[in-house]
């Protein structure tokens, strides 16, 4: 006689206990000790073709859409088809209650997209790279994970790593943040990104002595949610021969509207000195150095709208158009710099069941430099995705 499906515990050293679920659990949560661990995420396979007016896309933009990859010149080489999987993550968070009556709670993320592809002729290997990995305890929060200065309720829900990228908010850093009502605010790691004098390859700084301050008000109702973000931030270059600083400010208003039917339309607009590390997969770099060896800072604006909509219980659209403009001033950044980008795509997907999409989305893409030469993309990706 079978006996019946129970907890079963085992003693580990240092006076922790691994706790086995019945199968039904346990690809989620399991204890140890007193700290509940829950495994979540998902896989997903994407299978791209592009085409490029000029040039050829290099790794990342073969992987997913960075607008400032987009190629303005070279030899049209035809449709590139690639696959992979690195978008598949993987989450672990973690709960432990506190002797004072409190919780402590963990984030542990990983995907694959961030690092360098592996061989793909045989075993197509992909280094593990962490997104988030932070805790949180009352109202602070303590690690790497998104910046307060974005707002990741304004995200469409796109096949793409990230749909509205020219127009979108988009960093992960170390950071300390604190949450009080309606009100956060962050203390987050600096980084620096310069042109140099006449253009040229980023020059990418680590020179702050102060880190970049964020400040976010988030607005709930029953019509959706609005975010208003401020940034200041000091950049820094110093060489030991150079030593220079330069102020910079942003502001990020993004909105999330709940329409009839489930639909929702998501809007964003970004705009300020010196945050180009912030916007567009930094398209455009935070400042220039000029003639004199000084610091310019970079006006940036983004822009993205996204419209959501639901033919059925199984079926399911998304619109996004986004855009970006930078205001170089060419005679420090000379003219090989990206002026504007802009991208539009829309798919359909189809939800199998309740764990398992599959979808396909048509994307087109331009880039233009200072310089007037300008360059399309056009992609269709087709994605099969297992939420667990």
């Amino acid at each position: 006689m079978r006996k019946p499906i129970t907890q079963l515990c085992y003693g580990l050293s240092y006076g922790l206990t691994l706790c086995a679920l019945p199968m039904s659990l346990a690809a989620q949560t399991f204890n140890v000790g007193e700290t509940q661990v829950k495994f979540s995420g998902f896989f997903k396979l994407d299978a791209m073709v592009t085409d490029t007016e000029y040039g050829q896309l290099d790794f990342p933009a073969r992987d997913f859409y960075v607008p400032s990859l987009t190629p303005v010149s070279g030899e049209s080489e035809g449709l590139k088809y690639d696959t992979h999987a690195r978008q598949t993550r993987f989450i672990f968070t973690t709960t432990t209650p506190l002797d004072n009556g409190k919780s402590i709670n963990g984030h542990l993320e990983f995907d694959m997209m961030s690092t360098a592809g592996g061989d793909e002729r045989i075993t197509n290997g992909y280094s593990p790279s962490v997104r988030h990995a932070f805790f949180t305890y009352d109202r602070w929060l303590f690690g790497q994970t998104w910046s307060t200065f974005m707002d990741t309720s304004s995200l469409p829900e796109s096949l793409d790593f990230i749909g509205n990228t020219d127009g979108a908010i988009f960093v992960r850093q170390a950071q300390v943040r604190y949450t009080n009502g309606n009100f956060q605010f962050g203390i987050e790691n600096p980084q620096t990104t310069l042109t140099p004098f006449g253009g040229g390859a980023r020059i990418v700084t680590e020179d702050s002595g102060i880190p970049d301050l964020v400040a976010r008000y988030n607005f709930k109702g029953d019509w959706g949610s609005l975010s208003v973000a401020g940034l200041a931030r000091q950049l820094s270059y110093d060489t030991g021969v150079v030593d220079e600083s330069e102020t910079a400010f942003g502001v990020s208003v993004s909105a999330k509207i709940l329409l009839s039917n489930k639909d929702d339309l998501r809007v964003t607009f970004s705009s300020g000195d010196g945050i180009g590390r912030y916007l567009a997969l930094n398209t455009a770099n935070d400042a220039v150095v000029s003639d004199d060896g000084s610091l310019e800072a970079i006006t940036a604006t983004g822009a993205a709208v996204a419209y959501r909509h639901l033919w059925n219980e199984r079926w399911r659209s998304n619109f996004v158009y986004a855009a970006f403009d930078a205001d170089n001033n060419t005679d420090y950044t000379g003219a090989a710099v990206t002026k504007t980008t802009h991208s539009g795509s829309a798919n359909l997907l189809y939800q199998v069941a309740s764990k398992f999409m599959v979808g396909v989305e048509l994307r087109y893409a331009n880039r233009e430099i200072e310089a007037g030469a300008d360059g399309d993309m056009t992609r269709l990706q087709f994605t099969a995705k297992y939420d667990f």
